[in-house]
């Protein structure tokens, strides 16, 4: 791989990079802090969270589709519609999200017990959750201006946000969970206040930011045809599905994790947040991947945007096979700042080897999704990811784990052997190459 295209991979990556790590530390921030309180108030905001990943994941999908377009247009020299697709997708965020929001704060308290009956989980989580929900439309307009900034190569907008509104983040909880400054003591719910302000917060940040650095590129100044309209619903609702299913199978797994037991749950929600820190990464040089793909497609140039796809795997493998040897040689090292009880540690350290060993393979797979997704082949990868995890994993997860009883540990071995068939089909389908002819 030549030196200029090794810099131009970390020129893009490198901000998203920055700003997933900064979203991992705060999350391990948060574990850390709730997990002052007990395992119920840990494994509470660890199944609320996924639970509102998958309440606002519809609306995420806005991403991939802005992010799509806006690197085609750059890439065929449209500069001053670069930002069509982001006004397009604000649009569809502010009609769509702020119904959602409402309407499920409102049935939170009619079907939480649904996802975990634990009278303690449950007094934790039902007003974390429905604090985390009254932030969906402010998600959904930061997930559009980060689908634009990245897919104009303007990430640093998006890593430079992300910090002012972790660091809020932090502050926050520091204030409304332990009731700090003449606070209320709030507990998870406060957890959960305290992410939906840094949300609103940086929702400001970028819309000032749009006024200011993409006033050229048509933002607020030209509005979307229906055409562009409909191109972007088209591109956004698999990608919005895909999500959907995932978190969703994300909070089934929970649900499954709950079914064995409380501690195994607690762990569970220590394994994935730490887990997070080498797998966004990853993800980041995904998006990466989704801008140059994208690009070079817009110049009509659909060999170099294979190339791209697989220079971002070559890197994205080295650097996520670095970050899964602690997890893989030092698990108690890491467990251990988040878990107090040696029998939850016990529980979670096998599991997190499994990690581990794994985070090569997860190289390929979130790179060549994203590749898929910035060649506008989102409904490819809704399907090969909703048959992977819904029809393969979930059912063997509950056989393995409640039925035969093997826990957390087969849960885990589970997850592992299914993301490594979902990386392997995604690179079967990238050589095939039918996502060379998809109009955007």
């Amino acid at each position: 791989m030549r030196s200029d295209r090794i810099k131009s991979i970390f020129f893009l990556a490198l901000p998203i990079i920055g700003g997933m790590i900064s979203q991992n530390i705060l999350n391990l921030v948060d574990t850390w802090m709730v997990g002052r309180i007990g395992n119920a108030a840990l494994g509470a905001v660890g199944l609320g969270g996924f639970a509102t990943f998958m309440s606002q994941a519809i609306i995420l999908g806005i991403s991939s589709g802005v992010q799509a377009t806006a690197a085609r247009r750059l890439g065929e020299g449209k500069h001053h519609r670069t930002a069509v697709s982001l006004n397009a997708g604000l649009m569809i965020v502010l009609v769509i999200a702020p119904v959602l929001s409402i309407v499920l704060y409102n049935a939170i308290p009619h079907f939480y017990y649904l996802l975990n009956n634990d009278p303690d989980v449950m007094l934790h989580g039902k007003p974390y959750f429905q604090a985390r929900v009254l932030g969906i439309t402010f998600v959904g307009i930061n997930f559009a201006f980060r689908g634009y900034w990245n897919g104009v190569n303007r990430a640093w907008f998006y890593m430079g946000t992300l910090i002012l509104m972790h660091t809020a983040n932090i502050f926050l909880n520091w204030v409304f969970i332990f009731g700090n400054l003449g606070a209320p003591e709030m507990g998870a719910a406060g957890a959960g206040l305290a992410t939906t302000s840094s949300v609103v917060l940086g929702s400001a940040i970028y819309v000032i930011l749009g006024i200011t650095q993409a006033d050229k590129a048509g933002f607020l100044n030209i509005m979307p045809s229906m055409d562009e309209i409909r191109s972007l619903i088209r591109l956004s609702l698999p990608s919005g599905i895909q999500q959907l299913f995932f978190a969703a199978g994300f909070t089934a797994t929970f649900l499954i994790i709950g079914k064995v037991g409380q501690m195994e749950l607690a762990a569970a929600n220590v394994l994935i947040n730490v887990t997070l820190v080498a797998i966004l990464p990853g993800m980041a040089l995904g998006l990466a991947a989704a801008s140059l793909v994208g690009q070079a497609l817009g110049r009509n140039d659909p060999e170099d945007a294979s190339n791209w796809a697989w220079d971002v795997v070559k890197v994205g493998m080295v650097i996520m096979g670095v970050l899964g040897l602690p997890m893989l040689f030092v698990p108690d090292m890491i467990l251990k700042i988040f878990l107090t009880d040696p029998a939850t540690v016990e529980v979670a350290r096998l599991p997190m080897r499994i990690v581990g060993f794994t985070m090569i393979g997860e190289a390929v797979g979130m790179v060549l999704m994203n590749a898929l997704l910035g060649a506008g082949a989102a409904k490819t990868v809704m399907v090969v990811s909703i048959v992977a995890q819904w029809l393969v994993f979930l059912p063997l997860a509950v056989l393995v784990g409640p039925v035969l009883g093997f826990g957390l540990l087969g849960i885990w071995i589970l997850q592992g052997v299914y993301r490594a068939l979902q990386s392997l089909t995604f690179a079967m389908i990238w050589v095939r190459g039918d996502w060379r002819t998809i109009k955007v």
